[in-house]
């Protein structure tokens, strides 16, 4: 049997398997209220591992790697920043959040931040949903722009017929079972996807040792890095600046005469652009913060975020590795595709059909983030646009209302992921946090610890936080500061204002 059918097999039974269980979980189903957060009654476990494999995504086995196999070392600040993001996230935000969430019976993410600013609760409702549901639909895109790569990449599938086929994978279980049913299939790839990620780095180690130079580029990471150039090899990205990118440009006109300072400061600042995707994991994910919400009791949140550290840390030194593998293996410019490195690696150090089930690691990650994304913005949309405005309330209409919305979210985001400017998951998934991760982390970190911070002040957050984020990506300064870092300060500087400035309409 040919390598490809071989994969190929395994992954087909892999996803039988995986919507079989997303289909029975899905029975579990009677209510809106669970269709949209389980009712409130996951198990820590459940919570934790669901949460990981949803805020990785394909970013970590595809965007990742394939960002560390373009910059080496320098990557490493992207890592930092997003471990120490969710660690926060895991022991600051998690457990308050839990509580909350119980404590005002919130079912969704705005729903929450509604009813904790009753002062604004009906504009928060309304802005809140309306900005993540926009912003969703370019995430759900990468979501299925990655499995289109990673298909592509195995089977020379036409990358459009790939997307579409990764739509008929997902949308399914996910229309049935809602938030119950993606979460328990969660559980499954996250197990899946931190074994690929534990796996091929020790496999790809010993496969350096085993080769001769003319097979691999390098017989080690560190002299792939070395033989790559001081680009690759420090965590400075070699004080290397271009001068011809936007942000060398701009630090050659402010300092014209002055290149040794152009460079330490360029390089300053690409550090700093890599460490901001800290702020998105502030709580301002709605996908992550609703596993927060979910979890049963407070007992169980704390068993959630020992596994959430654990596995974050884990994951994360394994997604570098690859990339750098990809660099020992391929050589820095082997690959016309840098977001396609986990997959060659895969195939290249590992027989079929451990290739195969490790690949299906990659998928899982792709279908454990699209289906949570599509739930929390059908829910949004039902229980905060469309209900309100609805007479009849009843349980079962509710229910079938997030599932149909569920569905036409589905076929929106795969016309989006046509036509997308970018077909770097990387980029599209870092434009997503600024707009939604670094406002909404704002929102929610004043919410949770600063007293005075009221719905108006909650409301203005997001309108400069949407606004801000189009106008910077827009105008091309996120190619000289990433939109990461500036939406986040502008969205706190608005917060702090506003909450000073307007007073809070009395209930």
């Amino acid at each position: 049997m040919e390598n490809t059918t071989i994969i190929l097999v395994v992954m087909i039974v892999y996803m039988l398997l995986l919507i079989g269980w997303g289909l029975y979980q899905g029975r579990k189903v009677k209510t809106a209220s669970d269709f949209a957060i389980a009712g409130r009654k996951l198990p820590g476990w459940v919570a934790a591992l669901s949460e990981r494999a949803t805020g990785e995504s394909s970013w970590a086995l595809l965007g990742l790697p394939g960002a560390a196999y373009a910059t080496g070392l320098m990557e490493v600040w992207t890592a930092i920043g997003c471990v120490v993001g969710i660690i926060v996230a895991w022991v600051v935000i998690a457990k308050r959040l839990q509580k909350e969430a119980d404590k005002y019976q919130a079912d969704t993410f705005t729903g929450y931040i509604a009813k904790r600013h009753g002062d604004a609760a009906k504009w928060i409702r309304l802005v809140g949903s309306a900005t993540i549901v926009f912003f969703f639909f370019f995430y759900v895109g990468a979501q299925f722009l990655g499995g289109g790569k990673t298909l592509n990449t195995l089977f020379d599938i036409d990358r459009s017929w790939a997307m579409l086929l990764v739509v008929l994978l997902v949308v399914p279980y996910t229309i049935y079972g809602g938030f119950r049913s993606v979460t328990y299939t969660d559980v499954i790839q996250s197990v899946l996807m931190i074994v690929t990620l534990i796996i091929t780095p020790i496999a790809g180690f010993l496969y350096l040792k085993g080769f001769t130079a003319d097979v691999n580029y390098a017989h080690s990471i560190g002299e792939a890095l070395e033989k790559a150039g001081p680009e690759y090899s420090t965590m400075m990205g070699g004080a290397v600046v271009d001068p011809e990118s936007a942000l060398g440009k701009v630090l050659m006109d402010w300092f014209p005469n002055a290149p040794d300072m152009v460079a330490g400061l360029g390089s300053g600042i690409m550090i700093a652009v890599a460490f901001s995707w800290f702020f998105g994991y502030l709580g301002g994910q709605p996908q992550l913060s609703m596993r927060f919400m979910a979890i049963r009791s407070e007992k169980e949140a704390k068993i959630a975020r020992n596994i959430g550290v654990i596995w974050t840390v884990i994951a994360y030194t394994g997604a570098l590795y690859i990339g750098w593998l990809g660099i020992a293996i391929f050589g820095p410019n082997g690959l016309a595709d840098q977001e396609t490195v986990m997959p060659r690696v895969l195939t290249t150090i590992f027989p079929p059909v451990v290739s195969g089930i490790l690949i299906t690691g990659v998928l899982a990650a792709i279908i454990s983030t699209a289906n949570s994304l599509l739930i929390l913005s059908a829910t949004e949309l039902s229980e905060n646009l469309i209900k309100p405005l609805s007479k009849n309330k009843s349980e079962a209409k509710s229910l079938l209302q997030s599932r149909a919305i569920t569905a036409a979210l589905s076929v929106i985001a795969l016309l989006i992921a046509f036509v997308t400017p970018s077909d770097l998951i990387y980029s599209i998934v870092g434009y997503v946090w600024a707009g939604i991760g670094s406002t909404f982390s704002v929102v929610i970190l004043l919410t949770l610890f600063y007293k005075p911070f009221h719905g108006k002040a909650a409301l203005a957050t997001m309108i400069a936080g949407l606004f801000f984020t189009l106008f910077w990506i827009g105008s091309g300064l996120d190619a000289v500061v990433s939109s990461r870092i500036m939406t986040f300060a502008v969205a706190l500087t608005v917060a702090l204002l506003t909450t000073k400035l307007l007073k809070p309409t009395k209930a």
